[in-house]
């Protein structure tokens, strides 16, 4: 089922991606109609359960479908922004009532509607536990105030399952709430540009005086700094698969053309320092690959646990880093070739940079993992 599961990956990606991701690069936007293509292929619902709308599975069969996108040319900015159910969905699949999945669940998965995760702040980044967007609870709704930035989907989202402060300071105090996009008072205030994801549309949202039903309340009130650590475990794990498989394609286009590229008389795979760097890319690649398969195992087997977040915050790192390298020694073996707009690897170089910095930047991921693994004291 796993091979099978990469092999309908690689071939959407073949048809339905590859001939046309440059235009969407340079459109900066991912057409709708390709949500549709993917839930028709049944990607959208894997790893969903069969009674929320999804094809069933676990977070390996994910890892596989997404594995193979990647293998044939899907980048971790196409992955990002087709994909955004898969961090805007699991909390309402998960803790939501059964009028909630039905209103947004379903037809994301279905691919009638695009969903997106708000959580960071202009001035939180990664403290969660310290967001400012308050909901104060009047009669049957709650009426939100705030703001929040670097949101994947953003511009394109139908609705934002959106973190909000319900209650006092700290982490007890956070719910999470699905705020419509046509909810009056709310706004998508700008399109952030970026050094890559191109393809991938980033906002920044605001809110004033959005009045929001209070049955949009995902699971209890105040209870949502929970749910949101348990989805960050599989939100890094996506992040330590898109790090080794940008990594793995970059490989794959480096070794294709260092058999092809002659210099001096002679294709450069013939040069001792080529073979040593393509096997030193092998390394990496294999070797974070390994470590995020038996995190992915794990999790599987247990849920979400100490173990199971530290493992996943130290596989992204691992990935990501084999990643950053990776993507550098691409283009410099692809010379000229690589650094030019539109090239694949001068694609991939760009992209790679944010994945040390989302899902938590690496420096956090560290701290946290220090902590859970008893060596902060």
């Amino acid at each position: 089922m796993i091979e099978d599961l990469f092999q309908l990956g690689a071939e959407f990606a073949r048809r339905e991606v590859a001939p046309d991701l440059q235009e969407w690069e340079d459109n900066q936007e991912i057409p709708r109609e390709l949500h549709k293509a993917a839930a028709k292929q049944g990607l959208f619902g894997i790893g969903f359960r069969e009674e929320v709308g999804g094809e069933g599975g676990g977070l390996a069969e994910t890892v596989a479908a997404s594995e193979g996108m990647m293998s044939e040319g899907a980048s971790s900015g196409l992955l990002a922004g087709l994909f955004t159910h898969g961090i805007a969905l699991p909390h309402i699949a998960n803790h939501g009532s059964a009028e909630l999945v039905d209103r947004y669940v379903r037809p994301t998965l279905a691919g009638d509607k695009i969903g997106s995760l708000a959580i960071t702040e202009p001035d939180g980044g990664s403290d969660v536990a310290h967001l400012r967007t308050t909901a104060v609870r009047d009669g049957d709704e709650f009426v939100v105030n705030g703001s929040k930035t670097f949101i994947t989907s953003g511009c394109r989202a139908d609705f934002v399952t959106t973190a909000v402060r319900t209650g006092g300071p700290g982490a007890g105090g956070i719910s999470l709430l699905v705020i419509d996009k046509d909810t009056p008072g709310f706004t998508v205030t700008r399109k952030l540009a970026k050094m890559g994801w191109h393809c991938s549309d980033t906002a920044e949202l605001a809110f004033q005086d959005a009045r929001v039903p209070a049955t949009n309340l995902v699971g209890e009130e105040n209870a949502a700094f929970i749910y949101i650590a348990e989805a960050f475990v599989t939100e890094r794990i996506a992040l330590a698969v898109q790090g080794y498989g940008t990594a793995a394609r970059c490989l794959q286009l480096t070794a294709d053309y260092c058999r092809q590229r002659a210099t001096f008389g002679e294709p450069l795979i013939k040069r001792q320092v080529v073979r040593h760097k393509l096997v030193e890319m092998h390394r990496q690649v294999e070797a974070a690959k390994a470590y995020t398969h038996s995190v992915v195992a794990q999790y599987d087997r247990e849920g979400t646990n100490p173990a199971t977040i530290a493992g996943a915050a130290l596989a992204k790192q691992t990935a990501v880093e084999a990643c950053t390298w990776v993507v550098d020694q691409a283009v410099q073996l692809h010379g000229g070739t690589g650094y030019m707009h539109g090239t694949e690897v001068e694609r991939h170089y760009r992209d790679a940079r944010i994945l040390p910095i989302g899902g938590g930047a690496t420096e956090v991921m560290t701290d946290l993992a220090a902590k859970l693994l008893g060596l902060d004291r």
